[in-house]
């Protein structure tokens, strides 16, 4: 069964050469072969401006590239998130892309909450992708992988989105040989449309 699927490629550097871009490529041809719908948000070519108030947040008016953004997300059945460790949380450009996207009235429910899962998401699955220097087992058990459960919980299950998935790509600058299993890993989950 084919799906509709948003690929969020989160590394703030255009350059092709970042290897988030590489699998966010190899993830959006297998997925298209596959007989998916695909759709690709480049976060390096987005302007997405930072919030500064809540009132903003709350109740600004988006911009036209959040807009487009936000048409973009409620299109996908699933999203696939990928971005690179920094400082061990994601860029500032994807947390400024949630933070602006992923907004009261869109993804959660507006004014008072009434419940406390407000999420406006529901029926969407989400798969995150995240590369980084240190082998992905030191991230997931001595860090607790806590800035990718802080996206998880925070920001997609409070949108209502689930279930999501992780896939953690340690050792980025390893051997041509880790680099390649990762992109048929990936390229057989974007077949799934997982």
């Amino acid at each position: 069964m084919s799906k509709r699927i948003t690929i969020i490629d989160g590394h703030p550097d255009p350059d092709r050469v970042r290897f988030c871009h590489t699998l966010a490529d190899a993830y959006a041809e297998a997925a298209q072969a596959a007989g998916h719908e695909v759709k690709r948000l480049n976060l390096a070519e987005i302007d997405i401006p930072f919030l500064h108030t809540r009132a903003e947040w709350e109740t600004g008016v988006p911009s036209p590239a959040v807009k487009q953004c936000q048409d973009t997300v409620a299109s996908a059945e699933h999203l696939v998130i990928v971005y690179p460790l920094w400082l061990g949380s994601m860029p500032a450009l994807v947390k400024a892309f949630f933070e602006q996207v992923f907004r009261p009235g869109f993804a959660i429910e507006s004014g008072p909450r009434k419940s406390p899962w407000p999420g406006l998401l529901r029926g969407k699955s989400a798969r995150i992708v995240v590369t980084m220097g240190m082998p992905a087992f030191v991230y997931r058990w001595f860090y607790l992988a806590h800035s990718l459960k802080s996206l998880e919980r925070n920001i997609l299950r409070f949108s209502g989105i689930g279930p999501i998935r992780e896939t953690l790509i340690g050792n980025v600058e390893g051997s041509a040989g880790k680099r390649q299993k990762a992109l048929e890993k990936l390229r057989a989950l974007a077949a799934l449309g997982e």
